[in-house]
């Protein structure tokens, strides 16, 4: 049996039979890890000895007769801003080079509760700043459909590595469209969910109300099966939110008849590649032969979005990294007196993205500036939150494309960060709402993936995945692999 072909999905079924032993199916994955990352570099970690040791506990459980859990025997990598119990978490930072968290993030417990198996930590943008994992501070991760490029960010480790079917299922964060734009330059599923479905404790803080942690997965049913278990609400999480949770798996073959697509003129004007425009129109002429109707919406504020979000965002990111000090439990520079140590510390602690946000929104915050930038953004945010408003009121989902581009070359953006923020210029505005978003394949540009986005309603995952998973059905875009 071919394991690294099978979808999540189909593990859990065959570990559920007995056909397949939890062990033998993460040793097999541990191998991939082991023969083909070196090349990759999508994990920073590989618990190698616990994950083994989880697996063989299952089998033990099953073969006595046990019930196992809803993931029980598959692998899950988990983007390293997450904290593990006893498995280092870096947020790919030198600040955090040694920290090893004593407790689990609300949905690593989840996972272990459900008898998932965490076999390591990924690869990201240094404390999850950045659109292409070049950031990290322990080395860039590859795309594994061309190691010359990118494979997005910021959790670029986390894509890369479901893409070169180093594991099942990964688990990653949204802040402004790291789950989303990677999904899409690697060619597989990435699901952001609503502000507040996951639960943010434990994950390493970059801008607290626009964070969000989600899965990546080769297929949408995939995808729902680990919503299922990450889910919900936690009281750890003051923004946790109550809503019911639904079983995301249930509707995924409900007939598309009746299903409004908005088509939003401003993702559509200048800016995109004929390649991706022509997907986009072929992924929507797929989903109305399902039965959908197409209707023509604005978003008219959606222009103002990469503005808002980096005077939100590196706001948020100076109060939340003003933590990593060298007091507590990050690296400590030498020096002789505390104001020293403080800001050599946090000189060589941090890189030069971390360090540019930090000012940006040290300055956006301080006296004078405050209303000129962050409350300005902050109504700007609220605009973009009424536009999706009135666009809902005609229209289920939005449909348009993940990014203007498809993955591009190592170091083509790294002198001007302007241009590489402008990489989610179609994936902000879904945080900044607060709304799910998913990011499916849906053809190739010169050998590279093509992402189509879908943004839904509040709380509606399930109409997300519904869709994605039905053209996932007519097509075989999520199937396709990189030629190793």
């Amino acid at each position: 049996m071919e394991i690294s072909t099978l979808t999540a999905a189909e593990i859990v079924d065959h570990v559920a039979k007995g056909d397949l032993k939890a062990a033998d199916c993460t040793s097999q994955f541990l191998d991939a890890i082991l023969e083909r990352d070196p090349e990759i570099k999508s994990f920073l970690h590989v618990a190698s000895e616990s994950a083994i040791a989880a697996a063989e506990q299952i089998d033990a459980r099953r073969a006595a007769g046990e019930k196992l859990g809803a993931l029980a025997g598959l692998p899950v990598a988990v983007k390293d801003g997450i904290c593990t119990k006893g498995i280092r978490t870096t947020a790919a930072s030198k600040m955090l080079e040694k920290f090893t968290p004593p407790f689990d993030a609300t949905i690593v417990q989840k996972l272990i509760d459900a008898d998932a198996i965490v076999i390591g930590k990924t690869n990201l943008d240094e404390f999850a700043m950045g659109s292409s994992t070049e950031n990290s501070a322990f080395g860039a991760t590859k795309n594994p459909w061309n190691t010359d490029c990118v494979p997005g960010g910021s959790s670029g480790g986390s894509a890369a590595c479901v893409a070169a079917d180093l594991a099942p299922v990964s688990i990653g964060s949204d802040t402004g469209g790291s789950i989303r734009q990677p999904a899409a330059f690697c060619g597989v599923t990435g699901l952001k969910p609503t502000y507040g479905r996951v639960s943010r404790f434990g994950l390493i803080a970059f801008a607290s109300s626009l964070d969000q942690i989600g899965p990546f997965t080769r297929t949408a049913k995939d995808a729902a099966l680990t919503m299922n278990v990450i889910g919900g609400h936690c009281d750890k999480d003051s923004t946790s939110a109550r809503e019911v949770m639904p079983n995301f798996a249930d509707g995924l073959d409900k007939p598309l008849a009746g299903l409004r697509i908005g088509l939003c003129k401003e993702h559509f004007e200048s800016g995109l590649t004929d390649d991706i425009r022509k997907s986009m129109d072929d992924s929507i002429e797929v989903l109305k032969s399902l039965g959908a109707t197409t209707v023509e919406i604005n978003l008219p504020h959606s222009q103002y979005g990469i503005a808002a979000y980096y005077v939100i965002a590196s706001s948020e990111a100076s109060g939340n990294l003003a933590r990593f000090d060298g007091v507590r439990y990050t690296m400590r520079a030498a020096a002789d007196n505390l104001e020293s140590m403080y800001g050599l510390t946090r000189t060589e602690g941090f890189g030069d993205e971390v360090r540019r946000r930090i000012m940006l929104g040290t300055y956006a915050l301080s006296s004078g500036y405050y209303d000129a930038y962050y409350v300005k953004a902050s109504k700007i945010r609220r605009l973009i939150k009424n536009d999706y408003t009135h666009a809902f009121e005609s229209c289920d989902v939005i449909l348009g494309p993940t990014a203007p581009s498809t993955a591009f070359k190592f170091g083509e953006h790294t002198t001007d960060p302007l241009t590489m923020y402008l990489a989610d210029i179609f994936t902000v505005t879904a945080n900044l709402a607060g709304l799910p978003g998913i990011s499916i394949p849906c053809g190739f540009s010169e050998g590279m993936p093509i992402g189509l986005q879908l943004q839904g309603k509040s709380f509606d995952e399930s109409t997300l995945l519904q869709i994605a998973h039905q053209f996932q059905q007519q097509t075989d875009w999520h199937s396709r692999r990189p030629q190793s």
